[in-house]
């Protein structure tokens, strides 16, 4: 049971190291002067709406038609496209060795299934006399 408890949360594992490492994903950021206001990562970034006050046109406001104090940063993280089986490169011996390796190690991790209780077929003792009563030892 241990061993197919191990094997999974290895496979689990290995499976998660694969996923993230070839997985892209960009991050947005949106700062409104140099105050960071919101990080997304798989969804559109939420802004401070300052940015819609400098879309008015016509206004002959000087503060307005300033440039924007607002500006939106992205940070993108690219994720390997190519994955390559580095176990054929090994010689037949190394192979050998890995193989012998893992699984040795992994029989490390075995359980025993037999769950034989030896005292089985034997009756328990008899009682001659209550020892809690005799000693007036009772739990609370």
């Amino acid at each position: 049971m241990v061993k197919q408890l191990f094997h999974k949360v290895l496979s689990f594992l290995m499976a998660f190291v694969v996923l993230f490492s070839t997985m892209s994903f960009t991050i947005d950021m949106h700062y409104c002067g140099s105050t960071l206001v919101d990080v997304a990562i798989f969804k559109e970034v939420k802004t401070c709406g300052m940015e819609k006050e400098q879309a008015v046109s016509g206004c002959e406001n000087p503060e307005m038609k300033k440039k924007s104090c607002c500006s939106d940063e992205q940070l993108i993280i690219e994720g390997q496209d190519d994955l390559k089986d580095n176990f054929s490169k090994l010689t037949l011996e190394q192979q050998n060795f890995v193989t012998a390796f893992t699984f040795s190690y992994i029989s490390l991790f075995e359980g025993t299934e037999n769950k034989e209780v030896p005292f089985v077929n034997y009756s328990p003792p008899f009682v001659k006399r209550n020892l809690q009563v005799l000693h007036q030892i009772f739990l609370i």
